[in-house]
């Protein structure tokens, strides 16, 4: 019976000791930073105060104080306390931005939620400041010390009443900027609103009791968030903030909106979101079609997988995505006439990569038909010969060029040549760049940009992969992002290593169309 009593007693002694490790590991685990982005999607309840028809809204999920550590935890070593100091700088200059110090004002009593609205896309729109507390009293506390600082500063208070609530209005000091008219209320002891003047403020708290016009009533947006799943922020965007801020054009007819999920993962930024239209696209849904990148060589700096260019580029076209992307591709091959003859005539799938040698395109096998393009480039005063060498045939056209002078003669300089390998056949400016076309391992960049993208979807049918160069180029003129590095205080430039862009055919769904698109920003 001791022994018996001793070995029970031990028994229980080892589960408990198991039982009080497991939940002690899964406490410390759950308050890991590496958990700030596995956030299952909701609408805070700041969303009742979120116009369905605002221009945009964020609402952050993640536990803002952790940001930094988050940031440390998933840097190089070497690369860690610049990772965490760089993070809290950003997030204390995007409170700035609002007129809060985030230290002083915000670290001992704020929420792991929080919500951003901009009510309309204007260059200074209206905006509302959601916060929560984290304490029974800490919001109450945060508003009696943030008006009582701006009134010993000389800012005139008014106190009002409005459906009931109290609110303070006054003039704030933003970042950069002359003090602005600013506004709050207290919302149930533990939400704080705090917007761009007592007018804004009063709007939103209308919003707020009508079930048929704020975001937590929208049973579509719980629809497409809960098909978006996980994540550390969820994104809306009117069709105007999408034209004046995403770069959207004018002529993408029937666009109601979109909503995205932001993760992170590592030291990358993931979006995953979805395009809506209000009523279903009449063309015929994109086509999936088969994979060019698996296999390809070369230098790219960019690389893209367009599914039926042709399409793309036809100008009856009624699908948005060739009115969206199509006059991108006009544009960006004005100057490069040869190019844009194989693109027209290639209904898909088609692999364009930028070079230093150039562009190199891989299409189908006998797609584009070479009689065609051969017909196109004669219209162009071009003339096509054969080049052998090296145990391969290559197609080259040229234009001739009559010289003057002494040296009088005739000069030829290349426009296309083209080659066939196995499936596929291959297009290039340049010799040098249809050389390149056999370097597979220079290409792992863009091929790991292509598998990621490719992982977080069903099957793209039109993709953008670019490196460190062009992707500091694109966002240098994009206007969120410039917002992003003044929220920074410093330019950020240096850091983005790649970005990457896809979308995935569109869906029918209830009446309306749905265009999913997923983006990979990847910072060092």
């Amino acid at each position: 019976m001791q022994a018996r009593s001793f070995l029970t007693a031990l028994a229980a002694a080892v589960l408990s000791l198991v039982l009080v490790t497991t939940g002690l590991l899964w406490g410390l685990e759950r308050r890991s930073p590496l958990h700030l982005v596995d956030q299952p999607l909701h609408l805070p309840r700041a969303a009742r105060f979120v116009p369905r028809d605002a221009a945009l809204s964020l609402h952050w999920l993640a536990d803002t104080a952790r940001l930094p550590a988050y940031a440390q935890a998933v840097a190089p070593p070497r690369q860690r306390r610049a990772a965490r100091d760089g993070m809290r700088q950003w997030r204390d200059g995007a409170f700035a931005l609002a007129g809060l110090d985030f230290d002083a004002e915000l670290a001992g009593w704020v929420g792991p939620e929080l919500s951003l609205t901009l009510l309309d896309a204007s260059d200074t729109p209206g905006w509302v400041l959601a916060l929560t507390s984290s304490d029974s009293d800490g919001a109450r506390r945060f508003l009696q010390r943030f008006w009582q600082t701006r009134s010993l500063a000389g800012t005139d208070l008014q106190i009002s009443s409005y459906r009931g609530m109290g609110l303070i209005s006054g003039r704030g000091a933003l970042v950069g900027r002359e003090p602005q008219p600013l506004a709050s209320a207290l919302i149930d002891e533990d939400l704080v609103l705090l917007a761009s003047g007592r007018g804004v403020l009063e709007r939103v708290l209308d919003v707020s009791q009508l079930q048929q016009q704020h975001q937590l009533g929208d049973e579509q947006l719980g629809r497409e968030m809960a098909e978006l799943d996980h994540g550390m922020a969820l994104l809306t965007a009117s069709p105007e903030a999408l034209r004046r801020w995403f770069d959207l054009p004018t002529a993408l007819s029937g666009l109601e909106g979109m909503v995205a999920a932001l993760q992170a993962e590592n030291a990358d930024l993931l979006m995953e979101g979805r395009l809506r239209w209000q009523e279903t696209i009449e063309a015929e849904p994109w086509p999936v079609q088969r994979d060019l990148v698996s296999g390809s060589g070369g230098r790219a700096s960019l690389m893209a997988q367009l599914q039926n260019p042709h399409r793309l580029l036809d100008p009856d076209e009624g699908h948005p995505l060739a009115q969206w992307l199509g006059p991108v591709l006009k544009q960006r091959l004005a100057q490069q006439p040869a190019a844009l003859a194989v693109l027209e005539l290639d209904e898909g799938p088609l692999l364009w990569q930028q070079q230093d040698e150039g562009w190199l395109l891989a299409s189908g096998h006998d797609e584009p038909d070479l009689s065609a393009v051969d017909d196109q480039l004669k219209a162009q005063g071009l003339a096509q010969s054969d080049l052998s060498g090296d145990g391969e045939s290559i197609q080259v056209w040229t234009r001739l060029t009559r010289q003057r002078g002494r040296s009088a003669g005739v000069e030829a300089s290349l426009a296309l040549a083209r080659s066939t390998d196995n499936d596929r056949d291959w297009w290039a400016e340049t010799l040098p760049a249809l050389t390149q076309r056999q370097d597979v391992r220079a290409l792992e960049p863009r091929l790991h940009q292509w598998r990621n993208l490719s992982r977080l979807q069903s099957a793209p049918v039109q993709s953008l992969m670019l490196a460190s160069t062009p992707a500091r180029a694109v966002l240098a003129q994009w206007q969120p992002w410039s917002l992003l590095q003044a929220m920074a205080g410093q330019t950020l430039q240096s850091r983005i290593q790649g970005l990457s862009l896809s979308l995935e055919a569109d869906r029918q769904d209830e009446g309306s169309s749905v265009l999913p698109l997923h983006a990979r920003l990847e910072l060092g």
